[in-house]
């Protein structure tokens, strides 16, 4: 359940020609990774389609689809604690859900090199996921800029949130 001070949204990512696009997804998708990968396979894209969420100011996910295979990084695996969409990561990643003792840490689940081959690797994504002084969607707009799709995803986040 979100609360309603929060920031959530889900934005899909794709390239159409030579340029990157960005669209909202129905914001119910920020607790359905089902549901998620379902609407990225259904992205008319030649290659890869990116998912970004952004659930609140407690953590984001990252989701990149290309045909059959799925990769998904969680970055705060304390969130399945409170929060279906990464509980749910965390099953489709095959991860324990922490014991309440290990709540005290922030840690990333999933691939850490999802973005690599777009510039974007495993050490600067762990850092930016580990920025307790960055908000999800801070965190997910400076992903963007560093992919190359900062104009199109901040359209869509302003389109998802008003």
């Amino acid at each position: 359940m979100t609360d309603v001070d929060t920031l959530d949204f889900a934005i899909v990512v794709y390239r159409e020609e030579d340029h990157w696009e960005a669209e909202m997804l129905p914001v119910a998708l920020t607790s359905d990774l089902d549901g998620l990968i379902h609407a990225l396979r259904q992205t008319p894209s030649m290659g890869t389609t990116i998912g970004m969420v952004a659930v609140g100011d407690d953590f984001f996910v990252a989701l990149r689809v290309f045909g059959e295979q799925v990769d998904v990084f969680l970055s705060d695996i304390t969130a399945a604690w409170e929060w279906p969409l990464a509980q749910q990561v965390l099953e489709y990643l095959d991860v324990p859900v922490p014991e309440e003792e290990e709540l005290d840490s922030v840690l990333p689940a999933g691939d850490l090199s999802i973005f690599a081959d777009l510039g974007l690797d495993e050490m600067e994504l762990g850092a930016l996921s580990g920025d307790l002084d960055l908000l999800p969607d801070e965190v997910l707009s400076s992903i963007a800029a560093r992919l190359g799709f900062s104009q199109p995803f901040e359209r869509a986040v302003d389109a998802a949130i008003g």
